[in-house]
């Protein structure tokens, strides 16, 4: 699935429209250049969960939590990280089971610690706004794809 954003209201309702298809237990890999708006849809998203607060990108602590009542959502923000066995220490394994939502930027920097996405979305400043590139990589993210090329 490839998508046009024009300007920060479209990214938001891109993350919002993909975040009512989210189901407990996957992984989102956000990926692309620092400022390309990963933050920005990470607002969507957490929208579409009833979340109305402000949400900013959790640069130093790394993960952000959101308990929300359709769900538990974290987002996380490793552009910093130093080496990705510093993941290993924080127990990033803890954060990942059935019942969350993980959402990831920066996931190349945990290489080889994180667990493979789901669903990764890329997204690239493009002329005026910016594209948004989904993909599946298991079938849960296929599942999730189809809905929300269906909805």
């Amino acid at each position: 699935m490839n998508q046009f954003l024009e300007g920060e209201a479209a990214t938001v309702a891109a993350g919002e429209q993909l975040g009512a298809i989210a189901e407990p237990g996957s992984v989102w890999f956000l990926e692309g250049d620092l400022g390309a708006g990963k933050t920005t849809f990470c607002r969507g998203f957490l929208r579409a969960f009833g979340y109305s607060g402000a949400v900013k990108s959790p640069t130093y602590t790394l993960v952000e939590p959101y308990e929300l009542e359709r769900g538990l959502i974290y987002h996380f923000d490793l552009y910093r990280l130093g080496d990705p066995e510093e993941l290993e220490y924080m127990g990033i394994r803890d954060y990942f089971s059935a019942a969350s939502i993980c959402l990831i930027e920066w996931p190349q920097r945990g290489r080889g610690i994180l667990p493979a996405p789901d669903i990764r979305v890329r997204i690239e400043a493009s002329g005026a706004g910016r594209t948004l590139q989904l993909a599946s990589a298991t079938a849960l993210g296929e599942q999730m794809t189809q809905r929300a090329q269906t909805d």
